[in-house]
């Protein structure tokens, strides 16, 4: 049963992550070896996928209509993993375990071993034509391979760690803390005033992309005291009511962008020059043409953003 009638792109992983079982090495080696079991492959942070060829086409040969992860049996990717520290246990499909295995290295293993098993594409540019669980999945096994990759060093007295609980943790072997993965929480805003709503750029952005504020939560604040700090700090704005829309998993590395729609008590909107170089304010007809792509010199982040549907979602309310 889904729990929000709102789900955003990476969101709606189906697995059943069956933490429970994540420290009984016995149970995970046994699946591990297990035919029936699967993996997902990520090299590089790309994953690998295969196409979907749907039912129309010519003397036997589909349309291709999308894509969809290329699996592997697990026994496969735990001999190319080769040791636990590439290997992930990211949950049970049913009564089948799914791994993810973690490859690197300057050869594609398409090219290689995983020859004629499907191709590695950046999940960026793949997502929007992936099946909404496979994404789910798809980012889950890359934040936790780029929390592995940059958390080997034990923070508390830099000793290397070694790989735990099917690869959820991480243990000290000298001082025996425990390492858990990272998820930065993010305040992304659509602050309104006045039958508008306001949108910022960065220079490093391409031309005439404006898209929703946002910024880390810092300690000690409740995620309306950061979406209000940060609303003052990059647009001068003061955040008068805070209300939550939906929330995203975005696997760059590894954060959870927390939707909200901010009213403000005034529309003197000022770029602080630092995280934005320009502000700009857009009533609901002009944002709906934004996010259709019909607004001459402006266009909005692509649908698989949370910025995107957030402007949509104000912008077609009754």
């Amino acid at each position: 049963m889904a729990l929000s009638i709102i789900t955003n792109t990476f969101a709606g992983n189906p697995l059943d992550r069956a933490s429970e079982r994540r420290g009984d090495e016995a149970w995970l080696a046994e699946k591990a070896a297990d035919p029936q079991s699967l993996a997902v492959a990520i090299w590089n942070g790309k994953a690998l996928v295969e196409d979907v060829v749907g039912p129309d086409g010519e003397e036997g040969e589909g349309k291709v209509t999308g894509a969809q992860i290329a699996y592997l049996r697990a026994d496969m990717a735990k001999d190319l993993a080769a040791t636990p520290e590439r290997l992930l246990f990211l949950g049970l499909w049913k009564d089948i375990a799914v791994f993810a295995v973690d490859l690197e290295g300057g050869a594609d293993p398409a090219e290689g071993p995983l020859q004629g098993l499907g191709r590695f594409e950046e999940l960026r540019g793949i997502a929007a034509t992936l099946p909404p669980p496979d994404a789910g999945i798809l980012a889950t096994a890359k934040s936790m391979f780029e929390w592995r990759r940059k958390h080997k060093w034990c923070s508390n007295c830099g000793q290397e760690t070694a790989v735990s609980d099917g690869g959820w943790k991480r243990l000290c072997p000298s001082c025996q803390a425990e390492h858990f993965p990272r998820t930065d929480p993010v305040a992304i805003m659509l602050a309104l005033h006045g039958g508008r709503c306001l949108l910022g750029r960065q220079a490093l952005w391409p031309p005439g992309m404006y898209s929703a504020l946002a910024g880390f939560i810092e300690p000690g604040e409740t995620i309306e005291e950061g979406c209000a700090r940060e609303l003052k700090e990059e647009a001068g704005l003061t955040a008068t009511a805070v209300r939550y829309h939906s929330s995203q998993p975005w696997p760059w590395p590894s954060s959870l962008m927390m939707g909200l729609m901010a009213d403000v008590d005034s529309d003197t909107a000022a770029p602080d020059q630092t995280e934005l170089e320009a502000v700009k304010w857009f009533t609901k007809d002009e944002a709906r043409a934004l996010i259709k792509g019909e607004l001459d010199g402006f266009f909005a982040p692509p649908p698989l953003a949370i910025a995107h549907q957030l402007i949509k979602a104000w912008a077609e309310e009754e």
